[in-house]
């Protein structure tokens, strides 16, 4: 089912590095944490995001290009950088950030949350009531699980675990006068990072609202209880990254779940070091030593000057100061489906002559879901909860790709199974991250009588599509869910993401081909409506753009509007830099990695690119082709990427009602509009528009008031 790529490709010079433009995407992320319109609590998270990002580029970017390297591979990227240029200027454009994360929890986050009573205290700082509380919980809770490493000719070098935070302690013998040198590794699993202190113990009045001290620094401070006899002269941190991609060969479905087991049981020990990170004091001999026991080069050394590790400022969140956070976003039942709630028969919030099934409304008309202004319960888990307990309901099939744990989703598919209805799950083995999660879900699945499948050998199933087929008057119809968004209770709370129900036959039809296409042999070549990869998609994706360039020639006014993740394919990126020539105009909003350069006179003056940071992760795929003044809209959950369109199953949804397509439009227009907007220039920098006096002007209040004023209106 493979398909030829476009024969057009992007010259070196008009491509932006798609590393480089992934650091520039963290960035942005990092600068809603130096935002001070940003809530203070809503700064310790974005910090805690921007650092948990890095970790995983560093695991899979940054090992795939050391990768690359050591087996001696040659070819160039798509703007013409080895794998060494490209890792000199990931290390050049990265430093800045990490000093300037630091500097702003330093002198910023730190300061401004003690005005607030919210004290992050560093050991050395505290009064003799903190300390002896402090030391009791050392002896009590940590220093039993504490394993101290010596390194000396009879100690090799010990194994560090990837992500694990270390204190590496210089300790000298009082007899023989030699220093020596130790790990202890800190005991994240099972203990808070950061290390709450009654507040009472404070000495201030009015008393602190929260009081904490980093984990690893009541170790540290403690290391003399782990060295008795011994004169500790030093104490530094340090954390190393490893290469935790994992290398699969295609296998069989039987075959996968054990070779994933395998490779997750490796990634848990982790592959090559790819990163150190040390405290900025740490002597040079110190450095030299870590380097020379976890094999990395000078070059991957950073040093920070602060906190190691800043993903677990995301625990600030617990803090009960809801002044010092985003407002509680409150989702709500769109209003098509709002006699459908099961719940609300059983609470009497709805009389039993009222109710009416969510099969009869989606028969009457699609319905358009946006997440998280609609909920996702009473919406995708509502559908999928009725097809469960509905005696008409003959079979149900869906993809899970990323689910969340004690899943509703999981438990709806379970309790159709034990229904008597035929049910199906494609669990994706290899989303990346979740492998061991999916695994789990897979083997529960299948021990309930769900028949569970891993996918075409070979691709990765991204697509997120849900078919229920029901008996009605002897005849079998279709239901189709098809969203941008995975089926995830938790995600669906902070992703927007759009989804759209519908009884149209069409889909219907095709959802069935495609998941035989999935679970058997089909070599299904062309669907009716769905766009689906790697079969169609990137070939009608190409048209979709060569036809807005025809009715430019033809002085019919080209025009596209797309909403992705990711731009990063040549090929594309070359048709549009075609068609911004031919006089279309082409408006990007795209979150994350953008490889096109906009606005180059002569190439790209009719392409223009915007980027949405804001409290929801942009999650949501739309393209929207004028057609002539015939304009069409398509959903998915495909980026214009080379792994989307040639190596993942994905389907992509027309939206064919016209009111729900006039919906989307609105939604495209608040994005090109909002006030918090980050512009990129041909170089691929960005700068955002400044907030236009009310802050409440960006984007996602725009869609939630937006999405208020429609419910009103229906």
């Amino acid at each position: 089912m493979a398909e030829s790529k476009a024969d057009a490709q992007v010259a070196p010079e008009l491509y932006i590095n798609r590393e480089l433009s992934w650091l520039e995407f963290n960035s942005r992320v990092l600068a809603q944490a130096l935002d001070e319109h940003t809530p203070l609590l809503e700064q310790a998270k974005f910090s805690a995001i921007f650092s948990n990002n890095l970790d995983e580029f560093f695991m899979v970017r940054v090992a795939s290009l050391k990768s690359q390297i050591e087996a001696g591979v040659s070819t160039l990227s798509d703007d013409g950088l080895t794998a060494q240029q490209q890792l000199q200027a990931i290390r050049a454009k990265l430093r800045p950030l990490l000093e300037m994360q630091q500097k702003h929890y330093r002198h910023s986050l730190k300061t401004h949350l003690a005005d607030y009573g919210v004290h992050l205290i560093d050991y050395a700082n505290l009064n003799g009531d903190q300390r002896e509380w402090l030391d009791s919980y050392f002896q009590n809770a940590i220093f039993p699980v504490l394993t101290p490493l010596a390194v000396d000719p009879s100690h090799p070098f010990p194994f560090i675990s990837n992500l694990s935070l270390n204190v590496a302690a210089l300790v000298r013998d009082p007899d023989s006068g030699q220093q020596e040198f130790a790990r202890v590794k800190v005991p994240q699993k099972n203990l808070p990072r950061i290390v709450q202190i009654p507040p009472n113990l404070s000495g201030k009045q009015p008393e602190p609202v929260y009081t904490a001290v980093p984990l690893e620094q009541v170790v540290a401070f403690n290391l003399g209880l782990l060295f008795p006899g011994m004169h500790v002269e030093g104490h530094f941190f340090f954390r190393v990254t490893r290469d935790a991609d994992l290398e699969l060969r295609d296998l069989e479905a039987d075959d996968l779940m054990e070779a994933l087991e395998e490779g997750l049981r490796k990634r848990r020990r982790g592959g090559e070091v790819v990163r150190l990170e040390v405290a900025d004091e740490m002597p040079e001999a110190v450095v030299q030593l870590l380097m020379e026991g976890t094999a990395v080069e000078a070059e991957d050394v950073y040093r920070i000057n602060g906190p190691l590790g800043l993903d677990d400022l995301m625990s600030l969140l617990a803090i009960p100061l809801p002044q010092l956070k985003e407002k509680p976003h409150k989702g709500r039942t769109t209003p098509a489906l709002a006699r459908t709630q099961k719940g609300q028969l059983e609470d009497g919030s709805i009389k039993a002559e009222e109710f009416e099934s969510i099969f009869s409304v989606i028969r009457r008309g699609d319905v358009l879901l946006h997440h998280p202004y609609d909920l996702f319960s009473t919406s995708v888990e509502e559908f999928l909860n009725q097809a469960a307990d509905d005696p008409s309901v003959l079979a149900i099939k869906m993809t899970l790709y990323r689910t969340s744990k004690d899943s509703p989703v999981v438990g709806a598919l379970i309790r159709a199974a034990e229904n008597g209805k035929q049910v199906m799950a494609l669990v994706e083995l290899k989303a990346r991250f979740d492998e061991d999660n999916n695994i789990q879900w897979a083997k529960q699945l299948e021990a309930s009588g769900v028949h569970v499948v891993y996918g075409v050998l070979g691709l990765k199933t991204h697509t997120k599509i849900l078919l229920v087929v029901r008996k009605e008057k002897e005849r079998l119809n279709s239901y189709v869910h098809i969203g941008t968004g995975n089926y995830n209770s938790k995600t669906s709370s902070l992703y927007t993401d759009i989804g759209l129900l519908t009884a149209r036959p069409e889909f219907g039809a095709d959802l069935v081909e495609l998941f035989n296409y999935l679970t058997g042999f089909s070599k299904q070549q062309s669907f009716r409506r769905l766009l689906v990869a790697p079969v169609t998609l990137r070939n009608r994706m190409e048209g979709l753009i060569r036809r807005e360039i025809e009715h430019a020639q033809a002085g019919r006014g080209g025009h596209i509007r797309a909403k992705m993740n990711a731009l990063v394919d040549p090929a594309i990126i070359a048709l549009l830099y075609e068609a911004s020539q031919a006089g279309v105009t082409i408006e990007l909003v795209v979150r994350g990695m953008c490889s096109v350069r906009p606005n180059l006179e002569g190439i790209s003056d009719n392409i223009s690119v915007v980027s949405v940071i804001g409290r929801f992760l942009e999650h949501s795929r739309l393209f929207w082709f004028a057609n002539g003044g015939e304009p069409e809209m398509f959903i998915g959950s495909a980026d214009w990427m080379s792994r989307n369109l040639d190596r993942r199953v994905e389907a992509v949804a027309p939206i064919e009602d016209p009111r729900l397509r006039h919906q989307l439009e609105q939604v495209l227009e608040l994005y090109l509009q909002d006030t918090g907007a980050w512009h990129m220039d041909s170089q691929g920098h960005f700068s955002q528009r400044q907030h236009a006096g009310d802050p409440n002007l960006a984007q996602q209040q725009m869609v939630r008031r937006w999405r208020g004023g429609l419910a009103a209106a229906n």
